[in-house]
């Protein structure tokens, strides 16, 4: 059965440009900084977020680990979105690996730091405490409903961790959609940040990749931490082509996507017992199930399936459904009328 797949923009696989890009790629040794195809993204890359240079790393993860990494040593604290990924869904391994402490500050329902939560926890120069070093922000937010992140917000953010001796990191994954739901160039989102790493791999459809950008002097950096955490790729030329064709094309049809999931919000929130968390800023659609479902999101999950329908529950009474390249207008229309007949019964 051919399923539509609503669990996550991470199922999306590489589009016919991609996969002629992936087999006419020109590649080289990366290691030895001679992949051709590679160079090309990390320039592109760099270019587009408005920074000197940038990594190709496998996956953002990875983009978010080396990033910090390579802006803090042991003992240093990072302050971070208690809903962030890097907390929630990152293994801890920013502590795990690199002896960094996380100090965690609740965010604002937009999925933004306040500025005073920050100051009222940065820590004294005081041998008893580590010192603080980094700021990271997440846009656009999962856990916030895939809420995004504002260029003057962005901007306040980092002079005031710049007045402070602070840098801030971006966990991008998604700045691409925090762009096009702006209608902003995505520059103005990463360029105030020190760095920023985004996915190739989500709603951008390429199969496997992120990449990290900054300064040249953190770039080098943050290679000789990629090697340490055995990132470093030979003749990945072949997946970095399909990354090019991402960037090239595919941030330019985001607005599609958000379209979508407000269409598909709009017919579920017509079904008795969904209640939607509003209308979807991206490409997230989050809801509830009210007291009058009786059944589980287990038992929801696999008659959706039967239905061909994957979705995903994020909590005991909770969904996030996403919509990306490969959800067409007919994809939302089975949806909704699945999950009536599931609901029905």
């Amino acid at each position: 059965m051919e399923y539509i797949d609503l669990r996550s923009d991470t199922v999306t696989k590489p589009t016919p440009a991609m996969r002629e890009a992936m087999a006419k790629a020109e590649v080289g040794d990366d290691v030895f900084g001679d992949d051709p195809t590679i160079n090309q993204l990390q320039e592109l890359a760099a270019s587009m977020t408005g920074k000197e240079a940038g990594l190709y790393v496998p996956s953002g993860t990875m983009g978010n680990l080396v990033g910090i990494l390579a802006h803090c040593g042991r003992g240093d604290e990072a302050v971070l979105g208690a809903r962030a990924h890097t907390v929630l869904y990152e293994g801890g391994g920013i502590s795990y690996l690199g002896g960094v402490h996380s100090r965690q500050v609740m965010e604002q329902p937009d999925g933004s730091l306040k500025l005073d939560d920050i100051a009222a926890i940065l820590r004294p120069d005081d041998i008893h405490q580590p010192p603080t070093k980094l700021v990271s922000i997440e846009n656009t937010h999962n856990r916030c409903g895939g809420t995004f992140q504002t260029p003057e917000y962005i901007r306040s953010l980092a002079d005031f961790a710049h007045e402070r001796g602070l840098v801030v990191h971006m966990d991008g994954a998604r700045v691409f959609n925090a762009a096009a739901a702006q209608k902003v160039d995505v520059n103005q989102l990463t360029g105030p940040v020190d760095s920023v790493t985004f996915c190739l791999s989500k709603g951008l459809c390429a199969p496997v990749g992120s990449v990290l950008c900054g300064s040249q002097v953190f770039i080098n950096r943050a290679r000789h931490i990629r090697k340490h955490l055995g990132g470093g790729m030979r003749q990945a030329g072949i997946i970095a082509a399909a990354g090019i064709v991402a960037l090239e094309t595919m941030t330019k049809r985001l607005v599609e996507d958000h379209a979508r999931a407000r269409t598909l919000a709009e017919g579920l929130s017509e079904i008795s017992g969904l209640a939607l968390d509003g209308m979807p800023p991206t490409n997230m659609v989050f809801f509830n199930l009210s007291e009058s479902i009786t059944l589980t999101v287990e038992q929801i999950e696999e008659k959706m399936k039967a239905h061909g329908v994957l979705v995903h529950a994020t909590g005991a009474r909770r969904f996030r459904l996403v919509t990306h390249y490969w959800i067409d207008d007919a994809a939302l229309e089975k949806t909704i009328s699945a999950f009536k007949e599931v609901l029905r019964g």
